[in-house]
């Protein structure tokens, strides 16, 4: 056996053995059989000699690996990473280490964009995956389909990283941050219809402004797809222009509810809204990386609902404090004007045009009287003369009168049907009659008796033999079709026999 093959089966001893001496928190495969290991390998132990084989080293290394990745399918391996490289194809490869080994790790990239942080050196991490071999170097390594890193949770370290990245490009700085409308006419809401934050603004906004205009967006807050419909909202706004101010609003719960709005893509788009953006996500205590780059944070939904209106309210407030004074003043001046008017009413003057209103309204009762005496009797009568020919009409049968019609109906077309065919019968009978004199006057029928007419080359026809000569075509019509002949001789007839 060559060095290469001698290094792969120590390797393979040493990973059998693993499961008797590797960190004991983790379960370990099941032992295998040292003779099917044998086995595998084209040998076996006994009293007997091993019989020689000699192995490529591909065929020995695909051994191998298939081997080690039925008996290591699913391991949990703890260590630093170091060596950390970032491929352009998206792949992550780093090594692990401890005090006394290292082994290597590939992630590929499906595995790696599921990733809530950035792996980087120095850092301690928990890996979850298959143990295999890395046939073109000969290598044990780990194909990784989770990291999660020690200490602070994956989501906590992501917030963190993330949070620092925005914090050090300036979208949290205060400067940029938009003020909130003084009087908004429309709110859009992005936040999910069958959620209680909805509901709790909602409440707010009908109780302290039921003026004002709400659009809402449709959009998850949790999940995957969560982060991406959150921002598709915020730009419909922005596009739209239908609304003074956005609220990104969601209830409660744990940093892994919460995780769609600590997304670098969301984040990006508030901070690049042209409208003011204000951030209701959780309780008090709940911070997202949206609360940090929107205009104006909310500590709860329906803390932003009263945010949102409290200019309403407080202008409300005012113009409630200036009506109660101007209907002080009113009431003053209108006690003021009827102590005057009851000076001005004891005037004889206004006695005279109370009994003129009096005689007026009096005369427009006695006419309202005779207006409505007058409907009612032309009301009676109509009612009268409705009832007269609605007897009539019940002694009418209409359908005796219908059945009469119809016959009469009847009778007259069976008689302009027969009058039809008569006149029908007439016209064919003459038709026939002058179609009989037109076949008599026919040529055609002169033909048929024997006769043929002639024409020369010219197609003109025959009647002096005068018009041709000997040697000419000429061109007979007979009854029944045309030929065509060559004069051989003419002789004159006689022109008296002929007329």
């Amino acid at each position: 056996m060559g060095i290469a093959s001698i290094s792969i089966f120590c390797l393979l001893v040493f990973n059998y053995h693993l499961p008797d001496f590797a960190i004991t928190k983790f379960p370990g495969p099941a032992k295998l059989p040292l003779m099917s290991l044998g086995d595998q390998l084209g040998f076996t132990f006994g009293a007997e000699a091993p019989s020689r084989r000699i192995w490529r080293v591909t065929d020995l290394v695909s051994a191998a690996r298939t081997t080690v990745e039925r008996s290591y399918t699913d391991v949990w391996v703890e260590g630093e990473i170091s060596n950390f490289r970032s491929s352009e194809s998206g792949h992550l490869y780093f090594a692990l280490k401890d005090d006394d080994a290292l082994l290597r790790v590939v992630m590929f990239r499906m595995q790696a964009r599921l990733l809530r942080f950035k792996p980087d050196n120095g850092m301690q991490i928990i890996a979850r995956g298959r143990i295999t071999i890395y046939a073109e170097r000969g290598e044990l390594q780990l194909s990784a389909e989770f990291l999660e890193p020690l200490g602070a949770g994956a989501l906590q370290l992501a917030f963190e990283q993330l949070k620092a990245k925005l914090a050090q490009e300036g979208l949290f700085d205060k400067a940029r941050k938009k003020p909130a409308p003084v009087l908004p006419r429309r709110i859009g809401i992005v936040t999910s219809p069958r959620g209680a934050a909805l509901h709790d603004m909602l409440n707010v906004l009908a109780r302290r402004h039921e003026n004002v205009g709400i659009l809402i967006y449709p959009a998850q807050v949790q999940g995957e797809a969560a982060a991406a419909e959150v921002a598709a909202g915020v730009k419909y706004f922005n596009r739209a222009k239908s609304v003074d101010v956005i609220i990104v609003a969601r209830g409660g719960g744990s940093i892994e509810d919460l995780a769609a709005f600590n997304d670098e893509a969301l984040a990006r788009t508030i901070a690049q809204s042209a409208l003011p953006v204000i951030s209701a996500i959780g309780h008090e205590t709940d911070f997202t990386i949206a609360d940090f780059v929107a205009d104006l944070r909310a500590p709860t939904p329906s803390a932003a609902a009263e945010l949102v209106i409290e200019s309403k309210h407080q202008l409300g407030e005012h113009l409630a404090h200036l009506q109660q004074r101007l209907a002080r003043a009113a009431r003053y001046h209108l006690l003021k004007a009827k102590g005057q008017l009851n000076e001005l009413a004891q005037h004889g003057a206004f006695v005279r045009i109370q009994d003129l209103i009096s005689r007026r309204a009096q005369r427009v009762d006695e006419l309202t009287y005779r207006m409505a005496s007058g409907y009612q009797r032309q009301l009676r009568e109509s009612r009268g003369r409705l009832d007269v020919a609605s007897a009539r009409i019940r002694h009418f049968d209409l359908r005796r009168s219908l059945a009469i019609t119809r016959t009469q109906l009847e009778t007259g077309c069976d008689a302009l049907l027969r009058a039809m065919r008569a006149r029908i019968s007439y016209h064919h009978s003459a038709v026939n009659q002058l179609f009989a004199k037109l076949d008599a006057l026919s040529p055609l029928k002169i033909l048929e008796r024997g006769y043929a007419l002639v024409f020369d080359a010219r197609g003109a026809l025959i009647k002096d033999v005068a018009q041709v000569s000997a040697g000419e075509r000429i061109t007979a019509r007979v009854a029944k079709g045309t030929f065509t002949a060559e004069v051989k001789e003419t002789e004159p007839g006689d022109r008296s026999a002929t007329s």
